[in-house]
């Protein structure tokens, strides 16, 4: 009977043994899952935290432009391929306007006078008329009757908003160049205009609908020298271009 007794004593002490054995090994693998767990969350944290870092650190290179023969100052509009569309036509609209209206050319004069005149408010094509007429002496059909053409290129082109947050105005930098009948040296001229610009309803001519089939209008346009070179203070009168006739 002693042998029978020590044998299950025996038996019952491996059986306890085995038991202990695969409890710790439970534990163990629970412990590993909670320590592995531990390690996705904390990286996965850091992956949100370097994510959300990351435009902190972005770097926005801009170009400093300088102009050789004046010396201005100006930063390069970069376009990205993310800003409105309704600024990107608007700047367009802009520099197009300048681009024909403060240019001259006996073969185009008639064609710009009524394209200008399309894009401008009724006060401005009045303005722009008085300007025009053949009886005022500085109009530019007595002033460059003798051939000389007048050139314009935009080169910047700037928006602002007033203190009520309305962004109708623009600072458009352009640079004119008069040539003499004669065939004579380009001279050139650096300008700043301030626009004030709307849009309103399309007219409904169509003549006028296929130069500014957007409404877009110049109310007001102050242009001022940035440099002047040429002695002759009538000849960097930018050439008007409002059409009296045009309707709105």
């Amino acid at each position: 009977m002693s042998g029978a007794a020590e044998l299950d004593t025996y038996f019952g002490e491996a059986a306890s043994w085995d038991a202990d054995r695969a409890t710790e090994s439970r534990r163990s693998a629970k412990r590993a899952w909670i320590v592995a767990a531990a390690g996705w969350l904390c990286a996965v944290g850091s992956a949100a935290a370097i994510v959300f870092l990351t435009p902190l650190k972005t770097v926005e290179p801009f170009v400093i432009r300088v102009d050789n023969s004046t010396g201005i100052v100006d930063v390069v509009p970069v376009y990205a391929g993310k800003a409105e569309m309704g600024q990107t036509v608007t700047r367009y609209l802009l520099a197009h306007y300048v681009t024909v209206c403060q240019r001259f050319a006996f073969a185009t004069a008639e064609s710009d006078y009524e394209e200008c005149g399309a894009l401008q408010g009724a006060a401005r094509n009045q303005e722009w008329s008085r300007q025009w007429a053949t009886a005022n002496p500085a109009s530019p059909l007595n002033l460059y009757k003798d051939g000389t053409t007048v050139s314009a290129r935009v080169t910047s082109v700037s928006f602002f908003e007033r203190a009520n947050r309305v962004g109708d105005l623009a600072q458009v930098r352009y640079v004119q160049g008069k040539r003499l009948g004669s065939g004579a040296h380009e001279t050139l001229t650096h300008w700043i205009a301030t626009i004030q610009f709307a849009f309103a309803d399309p007219s409904s001519d169509p003549k006028i609908r296929q130069w500014n089939p957007l409404g877009f209008r110049v109310l007001d346009f102050r242009p001022e020298p940035e440099t002047v070179t040429e002695s002759n203070p009538t000849s960097t009168d930018a050439p008007p271009a409002a059409s009296p006739g045009v309707s709105r």
